[in-house]
């Protein structure tokens, strides 16, 4: 059984990420972005709601989750993220959206959002510099650099 923690999942090669988007064509878009990465290996699973990803997150270890702004039946994050540290996960989390500019994105730390990201940016060099930013004692040893 998994823990609903900030003990992640990732080795020197080997990221273990969850994502909660009610499309699944963005998880797919996602997922190849994903698989350009030259010196790491990103696992990720799917939910399509957030009552699919805490039970995912209460099942799994994840190095970090990434949930889309707009999840139905919810609004926005600011109803979404809660559930999640309601369970106890630590770990961190992100808001991914089309849109980052509304002023609620400001309040994102209020509600347990670790940074948020347009889906526009998302690519290896991003994940990289999020991953190295918030799970440095896990960072492979190529992005020492990085951290630096």
């Amino acid at each position: 059984m998994g823990q609903a923690s900030a003990l992640s999942d990732v080795t020197h090669d080997r990221v273990k990420i969850l994502m909660v988007d009610d499309e699944i064509l963005e998880f797919k878009v996602l997922q190849q972005k994903m698989k350009s990465s030259p010196d790491y290996t990103i696992d990720a699973d799917f939910a399509q709601s957030i009552d699919e990803a805490v039970e995912l997150a209460k099942a799994n270890t994840y190095g970090m989750i990434l949930v889309d702004n707009r999840l139905l039946p919810n609004n926005d994050f600011r109803e979404t993220v809660p559930r999640l540290r309601e369970i106890g996960y630590t770990g961190p989390i992100g808001v991914i959206s089309s849109d980052i500019s509304d002023a609620y994105f400001q309040q994102f730390e209020e509600f347990g959002v670790d940074f948020r990201i347009g889906k526009d940016e998302i690519d290896y060099q991003a994940l990289r510099h999020i991953l190295s930013e918030y799970v440095d004692y896990h960072v492979p040893d190529a992005w020492r650099e990085d951290l630096k």
